[in-house]
């Protein structure tokens, strides 16, 4: 078993195995928000890359979600909040989903052999299931439009913690060594450490401080969405 994190999707090439489990990551908000829908009972999700595939599906009778810079497109029901989907109106529905960087990770990672969706509020399910498996792990954090970002690499690094810990293995991936240590620098107070992120101040100036408190908590969904063909479904 061996565990790498891939900072961008545009660089998922070079990370690429053939049976290795990938592990999509979009901390704020698109995967917190995925995982809280299906804790709340939505039965399938289609994620996107584009807003008008989105509109097509809507167009189709299906709920769709959209969102670009951190806020809901008119013409949407649904957005990437995670409070958006804490309803009875979502509850055995297929949502298109189509987000700035989320669905553009899966879409990125379209040819693994397995994608989960991972996030601070289903982390130890996640890090139980990749234990149990057995299996080679990429975690891909989709960034901020291709770029870097910290809070994807802090959930990235406290997957690897844990498994490492439990493991008892040796990493060889300096990115995953690197993410291991900003997790354990920021992990007594997330919120606090990424006081000055790019996208917790772009959220924070949008009113959203609640959705970043919530996606910073740990294990309140204890699900594990995943691809199975073009759907996303609860495991």
């Amino acid at each position: 078993m061996n565990i790498e994190v891939c900072y961008t999707p545009q660089a998922y090439p070079l990370f690429h195995k053939d049976d290795a489990i990938v592990v999509v990551i979009d901390i704020f908000r698109a995967t917190s928000a995925i995982v809280t829908a299906f804790y709340n009972g939505v039965s399938k999700m289609i994620p996107v890359a584009s807003v008008e595939e989105a509109k097509e599906y809507q167009r189709n009778g299906f709920m769709a979600a959209a969102e670009r810079d951190g806020e809901m497109i008119e013409g949407f029901e649904l957005g990437n909040s995670p409070f958006g989907y804490m309803n009875n109106k979502i509850k055995g529905k297929t949502i298109a989903i189509s987000t700035t960087n989320g669905t553009q990770a899966i879409e990125a990672s379209r040819n693994a052999s397995k994608i989960i969706i991972g996030s601070f509020l289903n982390l130890d399910v996640v890090c139980e299931y990749l234990i149990a498996q057995q299996k080679d792990v990429i975690l891909i954090c989709a960034g901020w439009k291709n770029k870097f970002n910290l809070e994807d690499t802090l959930f990235a690094g406290a997957v690897v913690d844990k498994i490492t810990e439990a493991q008892s293995m040796k990493l060889t991936c300096d990115s995953a060594i690197a993410s291991k240590h900003l997790y354990n620098l920021a992990k007594n107070d997330l919120f606090a450490f990424l006081e000055n992120s790019s996208h917790r101040n772009r959220l924070a100036k949008l009113d959203l401080e609640r959705d970043i408190k919530y996606c910073l908590t740990l294990n309140q969904c204890a699900v594990i969405p995943f691809m199975e063909g073009k759907y996303l479904v609860k495991m």
